[in-house]
């Protein structure tokens, strides 16, 4: 007979998983926001659809693959270790997007929609590339 304890046995490994996935995830959140020229917070604070679309976008676009490195990891090392990945990836499609347009800080800072929306969608496409080469 299966009791509720055997269900509920896998517990203490979700929550072990799920800690990791919100502590990566806030440090992506800090690194990005102090890489990125434009401050986000103050921004999204300051109601500026621009900035929030793009952060929101950048944040899609790490979580798409983390979730695939949580689904495909051995253990909680390995989930760190390709979540770091996965973090350096996104932030290198920022960095990337920088090259072909330089001001896109500027823009966002300067609520210009189209701009941020660009940098959101390259962040999600980003981070679906990036999902799809991390199920190892």
């Amino acid at each position: 007979m299966i009791t509720i304890t055997d269900y509920l046995a896998g517990v203490p490994l979700f929550l072990a998983y799920f800690v990791l996935a919100l502590l990566l995830t806030g440090i992506y959140v800090l690194v990005y926001a102090k890489c990125t020229p434009h401050d986000e917070m103050a921004l999204i604070r300051d109601n500026v659809p621009a900035a929030s679309v793009a952060f929101a976008g950048s944040l899609i676009g790490f979580v798409l693959p983390l979730t695939s490195v949580i689904e495909n990891s051995v253990n909680l090392v390995d989930m760190g270790l390709w979540g770091a990945i996965a973090l350096v990836v996104q932030l290198a499609a920022f960095f990337g997007l920088r090259l072909f347009m330089p001001k896109i800080s500027e823009r966002i800072a300067n609520n210009e929609l189209a701009s941020g929306i660009w940098l959101g969608g390259i962040s999600i496409a980003a981070g679906l590339l990036n999902a799809a080469c991390l199920t190892y």
